[in-house]
């Protein structure tokens, strides 16, 4: 099985793009089942890692984004192609990435039609039990992430309440609302509580709420039922808002009116981890010239789709180590056998060989 390895395109034009589709000592584990890599020239520099790295795994660097496309079997992405590169894809080649078709250009979607592509979505690749193997780690890193985005934001400067997250003696700490309790959720909630925050986390589903409060033992944790009314009454004294919403392949549900978010504290913070799938908050928006943290009624917001970019090797490691066992699978069954063997794969597919799934159609 021949792997492609493209240089990230940013999606807008202030909105850096550093990981890589797949790491060079993931690489060369799967060359010992009989893999081969193409890796576009300079791929994984932002990430920390150098063509040397790439070559010293075994693969071969290429000099041209389109040499890494058309070599290639499978072709390993973060985010979908950007416009500038449907003209590399393939006839009948696979791409797997973190897809989010649901927010997708319709160009991309008649190109992968049209080439009779086969498109896979490591955001839908889903187990018996609707465990999200690839989402995992990233929702991990995200929630650990928030902290060090909520406590930047809250400072001074960039017209934030200028207070911590935790407290000293004498001062209250910051007020953290989480709206989710999926594993994005629990990472930030236990995250925040481990520095001294006051953490509200809302969802629908008691179970999920259960398990965090066994998990967080005797932190500071409210755990309470999302609804309307819990909302409103929440995120009127939030310092910080987390937006951590995610269904699998479709638009995340509008949770946050105008309303809510006029009802906030002045340099509040609100960071929405849902808005690769259209955003929870009807102020989280993805703007054409990429400015991922804006302000609206006083209260700012990050919306920044790829926000793990931040941590960008972290990100490419948990990635490859997240896809490997399936691409371990590919190269040793062959792409179409293990699509339709291996049930996680098989969700996963938003396109085969030209055909969108029917729940997918735009």
């Amino acid at each position: 099985m021949i792997f492609g390895i493209p240089r990230e395109t940013p999606p807008f034009k202030n909105t850096p793009e550093y990981r890589v589709g797949f790491s060079p000592m993931a690489a060369r584990e799967l060359m010992l089942y009989g893999a081969k890599f193409y890796v576009e020239s300079k791929a994984g520099e932002a990430a920390g890692f150098s063509d040397e790295d790439y070559e010293k795994a075994g693969a071969m660097v290429v000099y041209s984004k389109e040499e890494a496309y058309r070599r290639a079997d499978v072709v390993l992405k973060v985010r979908r192609p950007q416009q500038e590169e449907y003209q590399y894809m393939k006839e009948g080649s696979t791409i797997m990435g973190f897809i989010h078709m649901v927010t997708a250009r319709k160009e991309f979607i008649k190109t992968a039609q049209d080439k009779k592509m086969t498109i896979v979505g490591y955001e839908i690749m889903q187990d018996e039990d609707g465990r999200l193997p690839v989402v995992i780690p990233m929702s991990e890193m995200g929630g650990k992430l928030s902290v060090q985005i909520a406590g930047r934001l809250l400072e001074s400067p960039g017209g934030g309440r200028g207070i911590l997250l935790g407290s000293i003696p004498g001062i209250p700490p910051a007020e953290v609302v989480i709206l989710g309790a999926g594993t994005l959720g629990c990472n930030a909630a236990k995250s925040f509580a481990a520095i001294g925050a006051n953490v509200y986390v809302l969802d629908i589903i008691r179970g999920k709420l259960n398990s965090l409060v066994c998990q967080a033992g005797n932190s500071r944790i409210t755990t309470m039922f999302s609804t309307k009314h819990n909302i409103e009454k929440l995120v009127k004294f939030a310092d910080v808002l987390i937006c951590a919403v995610l269904e699998p392949g479709k638009r995340s549900p509008i949770l946050i009116t105008k309303e809510m978010v006029k009802s906030m504290r002045r340099g509040a913070v609100l960071i929405d981890f849902s808005i690769d799938q259209g955003g929870c908050s009807e102020t989280s928006k993805i703007s054409p010239s990429g400015k991922f943290i804006y302000t609206v009624d006083g209260v700012i917001h990050f919306c920044m789709p790829n926000a793990t970019t931040l941590v960008a090797r972290t990100a490419t490691h948990a990635i490859s180590s997240g896809i490997f066992p399936f691409l371990k699978i590919i190269t040793k069954k062959g792409l179409n056998t293990a699509l339709k063997e291996n049930y996680i794969l098989n969700r996963g597919i938003y396109v085969e060989h030209g055909v969108i799934k029917e729940e997918y159609l735009p």
